[in-house]
């Protein structure tokens, strides 16, 4: 496993689609497996191929028990409105007010190129719908209302402790 370049958001990779994932090998394990070491390393709690450059429909969440990838994700059913702050690795040091759905269910492939469905709620159901849209070229800063201030930002840090 190896760490990898988180890409900002200036970088013209990530405002690019990503091609769907044809060939379930080592490259795409290897390339899940850095990129979870590279979530874990950032202290993030998801993570797109098209943040380390490669554009590649492939995502990895930390819901809490664990981590889930997500190879050709596809969102299935959004429900409920959640509005909150959200970061992103790629925009290090800033927060946004995001209005995403509060449940949200997809349909993925694992690693081996096997379907299943995952759902979640509040963090997680943003989280889908955060990276999934890196998929599509779209960063949090073309959806958010406006960007926290720095009051705004210390209150949020001071509720983590």
């Amino acid at each position: 496993m190896g760490l990898r370049k988180i890409l900002t958001d200036k970088e013209p990779a990530l405002h690019k689609v990503c091609r769907p994932v044809d060939q379930f090998n080592r490259r795409l394990a290897k390339l899940l497996d850095d990129m979870t070491e590279t979530l874990a390393e950032a202290e993030g709690v998801g993570l797109a191929a098209p943040q380390v450059g490669i554009l590649r429909r492939v995502v990895v969440v930390d819901t809490g028990e664990g981590i889930l990838e997500l190879v050709n994700p596809i969102l299935l059913e959004v429900s409920g409105e959640q509005v909150g702050a959200e970061g992103c690795l790629s925009v290090p040091g800033k927060y946004g007010l995001v209005k995403r759905p509060m449940h949200a269910k997809v349909r993925a492939q694992d690693r081996s190129g096997e379907w299943f469905e995952a759902e979640g709620e509040g963090l997680v159901a943003r989280c889908f719908c955060h990276e999934l849209d890196h998929l599509d070229g779209i960063v949090y800063t073309q959806r958010m209302e406006r960007f926290l201030t720095e009051e705004e930002m210390n209150a949020l840090a001071e509720g983590d402790d």
